[in-house]
């Protein structure tokens, strides 16, 4: 296995979890704390994921923590949404990550595909 930095989709991972710990950081709203707490384990999960499986022997069980991550993306997903809608992240702002991550996700998607053994010659 190569390194999982090299990883296309652990770079853009990586760099959605940066952005949204930025994000919510930010934002001083006043009940925020447990949905901040939520959003920013569920943002380091996914490259986290992506690291992990990418250490793992078999394509089956680097697809397993491949699944897991794009489970925590949608995770965020639904989190972000809610922080948007309750005024604690700019809408903006929160539109431009939710972009981010459902770009990370097809990225996944694509990654689970090929190793699936769907792209493979």
């Amino acid at each position: 296995m190569s390194d999982f930095k090299e990883l296309k989709a652990w770079q853009k991972a990586h760099a959605l979890a940066l952005a949204v710990s930025r994000a919510v950081t930010a934002s001083r709203a006043s009940g925020f704390a447990e949905l901040r707490s939520q959003i920013t384990r569920a943002a380091m999960s996914i490259p986290a994921n992506i690291a992990e499986g990418r250490g793992k022997r078999s394509d089956k069980e680097q697809v397993r923590f491949l699944r897991i991550s794009a489970g925590s993306a949608y995770e965020l997903e639904a989190h972000l949404t809610m922080a948007r809608d309750l005024e604690y992240i700019e809408k903006v702002r929160a539109n431009r990550l939710i972009d981010q991550l459902q770009e990370v996700r097809k990225m996944l998607f694509g990654l689970i595909k090929y190793l699936e053994g769907d792209n493979k010659a």
